[in-house]
This record gives structure tokens, sequence and C-alpha cells, in this order.
């Protein structure tokens, strides 16, 4: 039963990633949801500025300390290991979802293009950089990456082993395609 349980658990994990990761898609590109990066009322550029950076910083710090040895090491005392790598993901994803709800607007404009071909070409490049990220997760292994592959084989009773350190496509060019596809997305 407690396999099942972890299995499920993983299942509702990445649910939440796949959503929060959908939002994040409207966030940035400022369309398709109700709350996006440059929505809602303009108050103080300093106010702006420091309840942003905070929350930055916040998913910075999650981020990199969770994912560290000896973070889980002592996390794994409490989490099971199997379902380890969903909690991360669970915790990543409401950090996040944290960051969405709370984000205030800065105001001003860096850039407008309101249309022609240079806004065809920036949603082009918002859509590759998109789409680079979504091909690099599969070249090291989606359901690795995002703590599927270790609930089920959990599941069906297969020790967990790490899979062997491969460069393929992108990870040939650049040391994290990852996150060039998101700096590309950021900024387009």
């Amino acid at each position: 039963m407690k396999r099942l349980v972890a299995f499920v658990y993983g299942i509702v994990c990445y649910g939440v990633f796949f959503a929060t990761l959908l939002y994040a898609i409207g966030f940035l590109g400022n369309f398709g949801v109700p709350k996006s990066i440059d929505s809602g009322p303009t108050g103080s550029i300093f106010t702006a500025l420091a309840v942003d950076g905070a929350l930055l910083a916040l998913f910075a710090l999650q981020h990199s300390i969770m994912a560290r040895p000896w973070f889980k090491r002592a996390w794994t005392r409490l989490v099971p290991e199997p379902v380890e790598r969903s909690t991360y993901v669970l915790f990543s994803s409401c950090a996040l979802l944290l960051l969405f709800w709370q984000w205030l607007p800065i105001g001003g404009l860096i850039w407008r293009i309101d249309a022609g071909i240079a806004r065809t070409t920036m949603l082009g490049l918002y859509a590759a950089g998109l789409l680079i990220v979504l091909i690099s997760t599969f070249l090291i292994n989606h359901f690795d990456l995002f703590g599927l592959r270790q609930v089920y084989l959990y599941l069906i009773g297969q020790k967990y082993a790490h899979l062997e350190f491969r460069t393929p496509f992108f990870y040939r060019y650049v040391r994290h395609p990852l996150y060039v596809g998101w700096l590309l997305t950021f900024w387009s």
C-alpha cells in the first residue's frame, strides 16, 4: 500500500509542477492567466524591488539548498527516499506559486513591440526558449528529473539507480541548456 501511496504522491507532485509550469508560461508572457508579471497596480518601485527580490531569493534558496547532498541526506531521514525528488519538485512549485501570487509589478517599460515582424520574432524567441527548456528535460530524462521514475521504480519494487551522465544534443554545446532556454524566455 505504501508503494501505491508514494506513486500517487509522485503523480500529484508532478501535476502541481505541470500546472505551475503552464501558469509560468502565461505569467512571463502576460497572457492567459489572472495575474502576470506586469499586471496589477503599480506602487513604489522600492517596495516592488524588495518584495520581488525576496520572492526570487526564496525560490533560489529553496531550489539550491534542497538540491545539495548534505540536505538530501538529512531530508531523507524524514521523507522516504523514493519521494525525495517529488517532494523537491512540490516545494519548488509551491515557491513559484507564492512568487506568482505575491509578485508586484515594477512599472515602466524595458521594451514594447506591438506589431510587425519584430513582434513575431519576439514571440518566436519566447516559444523557442520554452521549447529548449522542454527538450532539455527530455534529453536528460524528464521522468527522472521530476521524480516520476523514482516513484515508479519504487511501485514496481525495483531499486533506484542514478542514470549515467550524458551530454546529448544541446548539452554538447551549453552546460545548462535549461537555463539558456529560461533566459531566452524571460528576455523575449
